[in-house]
């Protein structure tokens, strides 16, 4: 047994290639099958069901700059209108930065804690530099960041919470990037088997469950996620989900919370099983050698925890040494990469670098 086997042995993981009959997955087939069985356990016990997409979606041009970064980007502000049964309606604002001129563009749909078109978690002349696109929201605009599930796209999607499986923010504000690559997906100069979802911290845990539960997503890039994101559960240290369900129950569906009241970890799964339904695509985990809250190393355990899902598929997933990365490291070899920098929980310039690298070597 080798030292990171020894390592994720102690940790007591759910066998994420055990069937719910208890028979071990042996085909590609089957665990097309056992994904399903995922799903259903990940939103019983933890983020609530994803609703079904609206009754109709419309999406107008509010605003364009031609001459935006210089000239070298347009960007475009859009507003995606929503229809759901009963008449009921909803609308929020998408910002898209476009490299001038190009076609077959490679993009990233942004789960933002921000609405400026550049800001401090997004560089968005660096990343139309290097021919990516960028559409952001800012999750706020979709629904508010607390116990309030009275605004925003709350109502439409969650009418009640009595539900222990009632759909959590997180849930939401997924269902949202859902809604960004509906319209991605009409653009024919965008190169739509090129498209990352991105997130930071909650809206890291965020793309993880968009990327998830959307196939569309090539790539799906969690950045400081840690506690309900990425980060393994069992054995983790910094936050833990007494804390966070403590602090943002909201987050997730009410059985969550209530299972971490009792002091209970959901028996069947760990967060190795979310990452593992992004599997064959590319899985990207971003950790920062400070943010011990968020737990590196329990990141990066989960993503070596999903490796034999990747050969499944005859895939190599992370190509990684025997040992817990040091700061500094990039490993992007493989099906799936990792890196981790020196530094504290932030979203930065070297993180979208470090992404954009590694995409680049896919993109034809």
């Amino acid at each position: 047994m080798t030292r990171l086997e020894e390592i994720l042995s102690a940790r007591e993981l759910p066998d994420v290639m055990r069937l719910k009959s208890g028979r071990r997955v042996k085909t590609v087939e089957d665990f097309e099958k056992h994904k399903e069985e995922i799903k259903i356990l990940l939103q019983e016990y933890e983020y609530g069901y994803i609703p079904p997409k609206p009754r109709h979606m419309r999406v107008e041009e509010v605003s364009c700059d031609e001459g935006f970064c210089a000239g070298k980007a347009v960007h475009r502000l859009m507003r995606i209108e929503l229809e759901f049964e009963g008449g009921k309606s909803f609308s929020f604002p998408l910002r898209c930065m476009i490299p001038q001129g190009k076609t077959n563009i490679p993009a990233f749909v942004h789960i933002s804690f921000r609405n400026e078109t550049a800001h401090h978690y997004q560089p968005t002349e660096e990343i139309v530099d290097r021919g990516y696109a960028v559409f952001a929201f800012d999750y706020r605009d979709v629904t508010s960041d607390d116990g309030n599930f009275k605004n925003g796209i709350a109502p439409m999607l969650a009418p009640s919470r009595r539900r222990l499986n009632a759909p959590g923010k997180i849930a939401m504000w997924a269902w949202a990037a859902m809604r960004v690559m509906d319209y991605v997906s009409t653009l024919d100069y965008i190169d739509k088997s090129n498209v990352a979802v991105i997130g930071h911290s909650r809206l890291g845990k965020t793309a993880l469950l968009t990327g998830a539960f959307d196939t569309r997503f090539k790539y799906v890039i969690s950045n400081n996620s840690g506690c309900s994101g990425a980060a393994i559960t069992r054995g983790k240290i910094g936050e833990k989900m007494d804390a966070i369900t403590n602090v943002f129950p909201y987050w997730f569906c009410p059985r969550y919370t209530k299972e971490a009241i009792a002091g209970r970890i959901p028996e069947k799964f760990d967060q190795h099983s979310l990452l593992a339904l992004s599997v064959p695509r590319h899985l990207i985990v971003g950790s920062a050698e400070e943010d011990l809250w968020a737990d590196p190393t329990s990141e990066y355990l989960s993503l070596v925890a999903v490796d034999e899902v990747y050969r499944l598929y005859g895939k190599t997933g992370l190509i990684h040494p025997d040992e817990i990365p040091a700061p500094k490291t990039y490993l992007g070899e493989g099906d799936a990469m990792y890196h981790i920098r020196h530094g504290k929980h932030y979203l930065s310039r070297e993180d979208w670098n470090a992404y954009m690298d590694y995409i680049d070597k896919f993109i034809k």
